[in-house]
């Protein structure tokens, strides 16, 4: 009862809830993608909204490339960050462009999946990635030099 009411998280918690948050969030958005991949490679007709003045086609290649494979990134940690951000623009162009004129109920869902991917864009992957064992492994020690006394 008193770790539930204190104010103050370990930093272990707060990595955890970081995984948990990636994993969860970038899991749901494969399962919104993966359907949009399939239509990019099938032989029929691409039916998706031509925004910014992009083609159907393009438009739809350009949110596969964030909802699968960005999402992909995510689930992993790796480069979670770099992307967080084409998510973030995805998602925006979803609730003010496509569903811009819809009611709130059309708009909510993007909204909800905006709320993680700008909280996981300021604080990145935690220890629980790809991210922090590649900087703990390999970038970490090629900028580190001891210092030399002479």
């Amino acid at each position: 009862m008193k770790k539930l009411l204190n104010v103050y998280q370990s930093a272990n918690s707060i990595d955890v809830a970081l995984l948990i948050t990636r994993v969860g969030v970038a899991a749901l958005m494969l399962v919104h993608g993966w359907p949009k991949l399939e239509m990019l490679f099938s032989d029929g007709p691409v039916q998706f909204p031509a925004v910014l003045g992009l083609s159907a086609t393009t438009s739809l290649a350009l949110a596969v490339f964030s909802e699968v494979l960005c999402s992909l990134l995510i689930l992993v940690g790796l480069g979670t960050r770099l992307a967080t951000i084409p998510l973030i623009i995805t998602m925006l162009v979803a609730v003010f462009l496509v569903h811009g004129a819809d009611p709130f109920a059309k708009q909510e869902l993007g909204l909800l999946y905006l709320m993680p991917y700008i909280a996981l864009l300021l604080a990145g992957s935690g220890r629980y990635s790809l991210d922090h064992l590649l900087m703990q492994k390999v970038l970490r020690p090629a900028y580190v030099r001891p210092l030399s006394m002479q």
